[in-house]
């Protein structure tokens, strides 16, 4: 089946004659379109223009027809109040109609925020303008925004994402030569839309109100491996003649391979977001205290109302990463609940807007809960889910130092986000692993602040094995299925470090892919950039290996779904090079905790004048 065609507009402000009239055209010429969708204000901005507009809207079987499915979100201007309130009590939209409110034959209201699915493809909108007045329409919530952020915890990647304002910082890392000509980020601009784009992270983003169209180069996101194609687009009959429809025709995500999704053009930069990011968390450390920066990446509920914790302020919040995910990067630092009663409930089924806004706007049509468990049943279940609540796996985990199963004596020095342990069963001496202290799956998605203090454990152990004729090898394997991450450092004699590459891309070869492979020129004491690269190749959706060698070389590899890749890939290859297969399996090399504990002990006294944390 071929790809569904979109066509996508800014600002129609009431001239759907001007519109239409050019859709007709794009029609014949490059068609048949499945849709149209318009951002930006799509009601007149003047009296003047309303009769053009009603004869559409009330023309019913009239003159005035809309030739093919028109969506939209910019539900302000003359008229809207009238029109959409008059939607809003339309027996046929009662609900909670994601794929739009019918306004008439073939026009659809995308209200508020939501996701559905189009053609194969994964459609996001966030409706209206960023406002504190509360008006019914034209502003969208921040129960809108919340929503927003708890489908981008869902799995899959989102294809389109439509906003009416363009996002705060997006020319950030651009060409200075594409920027349009007088372009100011302060006006139609909104930080809100910045933090969602990055989160959300869909292959396209559409938005309007500035009156300028803009095709900013693609742009990589973190933890994802697909690229973001930003588009402005200026109004409907603007006097300077600047494109305001344009066409794609995307292939949907769900049906694409990782090596497709995965590809990246010439020009793609880094994500224009992570310098907003910076930025902000800056000057918020400069105004109050490290615990309470970046709070607005949290998004929460107030429940003072229900029966959670009793008392005010920011404790009658929860903290809804916690309830959706089991897990905060927050941690202890997070200044709402980690209420683990509520993503108890959430297991169980009960809804999640009922569990934490005491409502659910989808009423009958909505497949959970709309009642609370009772102790009896949230026990059975907490008994029966344990498995799948990263609170309880901590307890279990090899690698979580609050465990009792930890092996303590083999723990050679501990930071505030990261520790260094040796691994049971080593395949070199001074084999060393690097592993977070949170409970957290893969290091790739842990906090900058976190990946500071890998970085210094990095260094230190390279340095440290340097002195000693020998040259660092760190992988690391995430899976879907992986529980507590770790990295790998491996000792390999100089001798042998060119030879590493080659041996992986054979091994790889005889495996049936090829790694990618980025360089990069090592600053003094700094690693970093590789990292911020490695993120921009990872997906969450996806396992993934990487391996980082000497002089900046990493190799990375995302593992497609039904891929034959062996876990122990890095340590087996490792072992080839060094000829000693025998020693692939860990377990061939396990020793007693006597002898574990005098090689912690030893290591500890040599890498004492390079631990980062002495």
């Amino acid at each position: 089946m071929s790809p569904p065609r979109i066509l996508l507009c800014g600002d129609v402000l009431g001239r759907l004659n001007q519109l239409f009239k050019r859709v007709q055209s794009v029609n014949k010429s490059a068609g048949p379109f499945d849709a149209l969708f318009c951002v930006g204000q799509f009601f007149p901005d003047s009296a003047e223009q309303l009769e053009e507009f009603t004869d559409y809207i009330e023309g019913g079987g009239g003159r005035s027809q809309i030739p093919l499915p028109t969506y939209f979100i910019g539900d302000y201007g003359v008229a809207a109040p009238k029109v959409l309130s008059t939607a809003s009590r339309n027996s046929a939209n009662l609900g909670f109609k994601m794929d739009g409110f019918k306004i008439c034959d073939n026009l659809f209201w995308l209200r508020g925020s939501g996701k559905f699915s189009f053609h194969g493809l994964s459609v996001v909108y966030l409706s209206g303008r960023q406002s504190s007045n509360g008006h019914h329409f034209g502003t969208y919530s921040q129960d809108d925004v919340d929503a927003l952020r708890a489908l981008a915890e869902e799995p899959g990647v989102v294809d389109l994402f439509l906003t009416n304002e363009w996002p705060s910082g997006v020319t950030n890392r651009a060409s200075a030569s594409d920027i349009p000509a007088g372009f100011l980020d302060t006006t139609g601009s909104d930080s809100s839309v910045s933090e969602l784009v990055a989160e959300i992270k869909p292959r396209y983003h559409f938005a309007g109100t500035k009156g300028v169209f803009y095709a900013r180069e693609p742009y990589s996101n973190v933890d994802a491996v697909h690229v973001t194609r930003f588009f402005g687009l200026a109004m409907v009959g603007n006097k300077d003649k600047q494109k305001f429809i344009h066409a794609i025709s995307p292939t949907p995500a769900s049906t694409m391979s990782a090596a497709e999704i995965s590809m990246k053009p010439p020009n793609t930069t880094l994500s224009p977001y992570t310098l907003v990011v910076d930025k902000t968390a800056l000057e918020e450390v400069t105004k109050r205290s490290t615990a309470s920066v970046s709070d607005s990446q949290y998004w929460r509920y107030d429940v003072s109302h229900k029966r959670h914790k009793s008392g005010s302020g920011e404790g009658n919040k929860l903290c809804f990463k916690f309830i959706y995910s089991g897990s905060c990067p927050r941690g202890e630092k997070c200044n709402f609940q980690h209420d683990m009663d509520a993503r108890e409930q959430y297991l169980g089924g009960v809804c999640l807007d009922f569990l934490i806004k005491g409502k659910c706007e989808r009423g009958p049509d909505c497949n959970f809960k709309h009642n609370l468990q009772n102790e009896g049943e949230s026990h059975s279940r907490r008994r029966r889910g344990s498995e799948n609540d990263n609170g309880n796996r901590s307890k279990e985990c090899w690698f979580c130092l609050s465990s009792p199963n930890v092996e303590s004596h083999l723990i050679i020095s501990v930071g505030e986000f990261y520790y260094c342990a040796l691994p049971k069963g080593p395949l070199v001496q001074d084999h060393v692993l690097v592993i977070p202290i949170e409970h957290a799956p893969c290091t790739l998605s842990l906090t900058q602040q976190s990946n500071s203090e890998l970085v210094k454990f990095q260094n230190s152990l390279k340095l440290y094995y340097k002195n000693r004729g020998k040259e660092a090898v760190l992988f690391e394997w995430i899976s879907k299925r992986s529980s507590h991450a770790n990295i790998q450092v491996v000792p390999v004699p100089s001798t042998k470090a060119a030879a590493v590459q080659d041996i992986c891309n054979l091994a790889a070869e005889k495996l049936g892919f090829k790694f990618v492979v980025m360089k990069f020129i090592l600053a003094v004491n700094n690693s970093s950039d590789g990292r911020e690269w490695l993120k921009t190749q990872f997906d969450r959706n996806f396992s993934f290996f990487y391996v980082e060698l000497t002089e900046g070389t990493i190799l990375s590899h995302l593992v497609e779904e039904n891929e034959n890749f062996p876990a122990q890939f890095g340590r087996e290859v490792l072992a080839g090079l060094l000829n000693m297969p025998e020693r692939a399996d860990w377990r061939n090399c396990a020793l007693g905790k006597d002898e574990e504990t005098k090689m912690a002990e030893e290591f500890k006294k040599q890498f004492e004048e390079m631990d980062p944390n002495q």
